[in-house]
């Protein structure tokens, strides 16, 4: 009864933000700041945290220490963090992460053909996927606090 009302209310829950519940993530293949290029169909088996963010969004940079901390504690369970910057110029993002350090993956959307494929329409924007590639969650915006709803939803899908 217990896992029902959690599924129900989940699926309330991405009922609200426009998305259908077990949605198959659109595939996408970006360059990270680092140079390399990273898959997101590579990744089955791993739950996925993709944020999509930009240098002029105060809320995305006030988020971004928050997904590095959530990032160091899931990772060794197989739960991933992927950045993925929306600016067609990269250069103040680089400068940013230059000054604040994140141990997670920065992809580079430049053209913005992933942000439109997940339909992002506010900064930041934060979509989690369960091992099969389902998007199981739709966070739009940020204020402080909500990265304990991002835990809850990575605790629950760890718990499946």
């Amino acid at each position: 009864m217990k896992r029902f009302i959690q599924y129900s209310a989940l699926a309330l829950a991405l009922a609200i933000n426009g998305v259908a519940a077990a949605e198959q993530a659109p595939d996408f293949t970006l360059k990270a700041i680092d140079g390399n290029n990273l898959r997101l169909a590579e990744q089955r088996g791993d739950i996925m945290l993709i944020n999509f963010w930009a240098s002029w969004c105060g809320p995305c940079i006030q988020e971004m220490p928050q997904l590095d901390k959530l990032a160091q504690k899931y990772q060794p369970l197989g739960v991933q963090v992927w950045g993925v910057n929306v600016e067609s110029d990269s250069s103040a993002a680089k400068a940013y992460l230059n000054k604040v350090s994140v141990g997670f993956p920065i992809l580079l959307d430049q053209d913005n053909a992933v942000s439109k494929a997940y339909q992002v329409e506010a900064m930041p924007t934060t979509v989690i996927l369960d091992k099969d590639g389902q998007v199981r969650s739709v966070h739009r915006g940020y204020k402080p606090g909500v990265e304990k709803k991002y835990e809850e939803d990575i605790k629950g899908l760890l718990r499946e």
